[in-house]
């Protein structure tokens, strides 16, 4: 039985203890404000000790047998299916997840094992030839070493495992700090699975604290050679600026604002659909989630009815209720952030067409009609279940509309014409964007990561093995060379 109670400890060098902090982590349930459980926090020194420990295991890992390794990996993915009501248990009272949440988490999380489990049998090298006689050039795919990641506390089981699967698959060490507000799901519900996995002791080491008590800790620590950090852009970028100064890769997945477009041939009942769950799938915390809705103004007025009647019949409350699609946001801050963007698009023109109460945690959809790119509702990230819909003229008109962004993460265009839809695609600044589909994609093998402020670096499949890895050239001579003194 998977309980929260045996998951509230650090896990560093293999053992489940208290951290070396007087400070107290609360983990509350963001529903009903209950104390979920407590973590006497990680200090520097658990997070030096971590560190050393990852780095010690990375070699007895290393030594074990790629088809061992494979196994071990899967074992993973074993338990999860063996504790998969447990964890959609922990997924809602940690996080506040619907079970529709819930269940495609968890998916996401066994597809990222299954993958990663293949890459101890891909670290292959070359044999190149030389412009010397006598000698040939060898590349030999190599673990970086050591990986920190550092994951948000939207699917923090999902976006965790999404650099620890691979990290570790590619031969590598790991210290995972989760966010404060999901250790658990975030943090050593990934301990507690690699462990019964059968990885070494001290390869994946989890310290639960926050930045005010390690500082850049986690970041500057002279052992880890990569840093993957999923969050907001403003902290991605100073983990960033901070990994290249002490020379060690940063993996940024950060911010979005995503554009959701409906061109004037597209199903509008099936655009209406796929924008409501790119919006409001939890609660629109997701940083693929759609942002902007463009829409062509032929059609405009017809898909701003047939939007508000979607959205108004969305059931908001208790996450345990399996009716209930959007729940509480992470916090209270989150929600007065919301009412404050919400209330300044208002008073900058944007047209309530649906505007939902807020109460603590519990903030009710909101549709904002008749937005424009001068305003904050446009240019800002909405983590929540807040949407701005756009009208254009053309097509060129849309594509500039979505491309004044700083961001450039996901995006979606629906149209009768597949291939115009494409030609469209091909337009927009963004590393991801999907025709006649939902802003929300993600799959084990295909390159995910953005452009311009919202990341750097691909994670998935080939991918994610080339982040987490480096290449050796060790050349052999097999004859003597002549010098020239």
């Amino acid at each position: 039985m998977l309980k929260i109670e045996s998951l509230n400890k650090q896990y560093i060098a293999g053992v489940w203890r208290e951290g070396q902090s007087e400070n107290i982590l609360v983990d509350k349930n963001p529903y009903n404000g209950e104390v979920i459980t407590e973590f006497k926090m990680a200090d520097v020194r658990d997070v030096d000790l971590a560190y050393k420990s990852a780095h010690e295991a990375k070699e007895e890992w290393n030594k074990i047998n790629p088809y061992k390794q494979r196994d071990i990996l899967e074992n993973a993915v074993k338990y999860i299916e063996d504790h998969e009501e447990e964890i959609v248990d922990i997924i809602i009272d940690e996080l506040g997840g619907t079970r529709l949440k819930a269940g495609f988490e968890i998916g996401l999380v066994k597809d990222m094992i299954k993958e990663s489990a293949t890459f101890p049998l891909k670290m292959e090298g070359k044999i190149l030839p030389s412009v010397q006689d006598g000698k040939e050039n060898r590349l030999y795919r190599i673990p970086a070493g050591v990986v920190g990641v550092i994951s948000p506390f939207n699917f923090p089981f999902f976006l965790s495992m999404k650099s620890v699967a691979p990290a570790i698959g590619a031969g590598n060490g790991v210290v995972l700090k989760p966010h404060e507000e999901t250790p658990i799901m975030g943090g050593t519900l990934i301990a507690r699975i690699f462990e019964e996995a059968g990885v070494p002791k001290g390869l994946l080491n989890v310290v639960a604290t926050d930045v005010k008590e390690i500082g850049d800790t986690l970041v500057e620590h002279p052992i880890p050679r990569i840093i993957s950090f999923t969050g907001s852009t403003k902290v991605g970028s100073h983990i960033g600026q901070l990994a290249v100064k002490n020379f060690k890769k940063p993996l940024l997945e950060l911010g979005g604002n995503s554009a959701f477009v409906v061109l004037e041939d597209a199903d509008l009942d099936y655009a209406v659909n796929a924008a409501a769950f790119s919006r409001f799938t939890h609660q629109g915390q997701i940083c693929m989630s759609a942002n902007r809705i463009l829409v062509q103004k032929s059609i405009y007025d017809e898909f701003i009815t047939k939007y508000q009647e979607k959205i108004s019949a969305l059931k908001t409350g208790d996450p345990r209720d399996p009716e209930t699609i959007i729940g509480p946001v992470v916090n209270e801050r989150s929600a007065e952030n919301l009412k404050a963007i919400i209330d300044k698009g208002i008073e900058q023109g944007a047209k309530p067409v649906l505007k939902g109460n807020i109460s603590s945690n519990m903030v009710e959809p909101t549709v904002l009609a008749d937005v424009n790119t001068d305003m904050d509702l446009a240019q800002e990230e909405l983590f929540g279940p807040v949407i701005s819909v756009m009208p254009f003229e053309t097509e060129e008109e849309a594509i500039t509309i979505a491309n004044d962004t700083r961001f450039g993460l996901s995006g979606a265009v629906h149209t009768s014409n597949v291939e115009r839809g494409v030609e469209f695609a091909k337009k927009v600044e963004t590393g991801m964007i999907h025709v006649n589909d939902i802003t929300i994609n993600d799959e084990p093998i295909v390159a995910f990561g953005g452009e311009k402020q919202s990341g750097l670096g691909r994670l998935n499949g080939e991918w994610s093995l080339e982040e987490f890895t480096t290449m050796k050239w060790i050349s052999v001579n097999y004859q003597q060379r002549q010098f020239p003194y």
